[in-house]
């Protein structure tokens, strides 16, 4: 009789197991759907290759100017030659990639990077170059970079399948994560055992591996996109980014957390870490921290899909403040880690799932329009407190300065999450692909009946 029971357990218990399995593993199959696609494969490859490159040359290019004479003011100086054109051109780029495609400005973008690399990297074998030659090509590469990024995030669209949208956005955030932490270390190798000269040549080439792949996509005829005012152009972008609630407000949260929270962090943060943490070395943890938070997120992320995304990618946002507190209350330095390991996972799950959500309902002719708009509101104000940072502090003090800028994401995340907006957009499926015309029996596709 025992045996009885049990064999009638056995049964449903063995389906069970099977039906989970079965679950599980189309569930593995479909976190890496978006490798299945050839354009995707192509475009990832060249992608991780010049991240890798530009996480090396952030290291090399501020030796290169120690190197070469320059100062601490000068570090500013050619890092904010960099940042100032990336929000002045965004909106620009955002343009030019929905009324040229996103394939030829991206391939215009890194043309320019690789141009300024190379020639950073020549001007290095060369010598020791003036201040104002960092400073004209690292505004080359921020302007660079400001006609990539909008063409991005419309281009993945049109590469990954719909129903892997976000598991494509989680791995390019992968891919930036892991090359965040793997970069700086190699470059720190490189530059002691060769100088900043062949690191800065790497990156000038790994974006010619960018443009390769990229120049490899096999992408749908496109019709010529019809000559319209450039006024106009912005205007459509402006009433797409304007039109839904969520995608201005989410830009607002960012502007004012950018300003008041995350650029006293990136400034204040280093000092605070010289101060009680034991300098450099301890701030390096820190950031690393932070990225392998930001890589274990993406990796989760793949494959899932929120019924509300905003929702979930809202509730990660508390995990932004974190470090910023613990380094206010002077926490040792492995809680700080901790803390900015939890920033990088609710970054990076923000991201995924944020993004994936204006894809879905922006429009894809406007996407990079709309996406230039996010980008210049949510960063622009960011510029603007990395140079108010220390100058506020001097006067209210560091620890006052990091404990307001967590108190406001605390609140930011909290009065976003309740407003409405933001609770009822919901994760929306792609449209059905049209099917595939009959095809004859040569495999050639049938010809419809006159």
């Amino acid at each position: 009789m025992v045996n009885n029971v049990s064999a009638g357990y056995r049964i449903p218990f063995i389906k069970r197991s099977k039906y989970v399995s079965r679950v599980r593993a189309e569930f593995a199959v479909n976190r890496l759907a978006p490798l299945r696609e050839r354009n995707f494969r192509r475009f990832y490859a060249g992608y991780v290759t010049s991240r890798l490159g530009t996480s090396m040359s952030g290291v090399a290019v501020v030796f290169a100017v120690l190197g070469s004479g320059g100062t601490a003011v000068d570090l500013g100086y050619v890092a904010a030659a960099q940042i100032v054109p990336q929000v002045v051109f965004v909106l620009g780029g955002g343009v030019l990639a929905d009324r040229l495609g996103r394939r030829p400005v991206m391939l215009g973008a890194d043309a320019l990077r690789c141009g300024a690399q190379a020639t950073l990297a020549a001007a290095l074998f060369a010598g020791r170059p003036w201040i104002w030659l960092f400073m004209l090509l690292a505004a080359l590469v921020g302007t660079g970079e400001a006609l990539f990024q909008p063409a991005l995030d419309a281009l993945t669209v049109q590469i990954a399948p719909g129903d892997a949208l976000a598991s494509a956005n989680a791995l390019t955030g992968a891919a930036t994560a892991a090359t965040a932490i793997a970069g700086p270390a190699l470059a720190g190798v490189l530059v002691a055992l060769a100088g900043p000269a062949p690191v800065i040549a790497v990156d000038a080439a790994s974006y010619g591996a960018s443009m390769l792949a990229l120049g490899m996509l096999r992408l749908p005829g496109r019709a010529a996109a019809q000559a319209r005012p450039l006024l106009r152009e912005f205007g459509e972008g402006w009433r797409q980014f304007t039109g839904r609630a969520w995608l201005w407000l989410t830009t607002v949260q960012f502007a004012l957390f950018n300003l008041i929270t995350r650029a006293p962090y990136l400034v204040l943060g280093p000092v605070l870490a010289r101060d009680y943490l034991g300098g450099a070395r301890a701030w390096g943890l820190i950031q690393a921290a932070s990225g392998a938070g930001s890589l274990l997120a993406g990796l989760a992320a793949l494959g899932r899909r929120p019924a509300r995304p905003l929702l979930t990618a809202t509730l990660a946002t508390f995990g932004y403040p974190v470090p910023c507190l613990l380094l206010a209350l002077r926490a040792p330095g492995p809680a700080v880690a901790g803390g900015a390991f939890a920033a990088g996972f609710g970054g990076a799950l923000f991201t995924t799932f944020w993004l994936t959500t204006m894809q879905q309902h922006v429009p894809a002719e406007a996407l990079a329009r709309t996406s230039s708009f996010v980008t210049f509101g949510a960063f622009g104000p960011g510029a603007l407190g990395l140079a108010l940072a220390g100058p506020v502090a001097q006067v209210a003090g560091i620890t006052r300065v990091l404990g307001a800028g967590a108190a406001w994401a605390v609140l930011g995340s909290a009065v976003v999450l309740a407003l409405p907006p933001v609770r009822a957009v919901r994760w929306r499926p792609p449209a059905p692909r049209p099917p595939a015309p009959p095809r004859g029996p040569g495999g050639q596709p049938e010809r419809p009946a006159p």
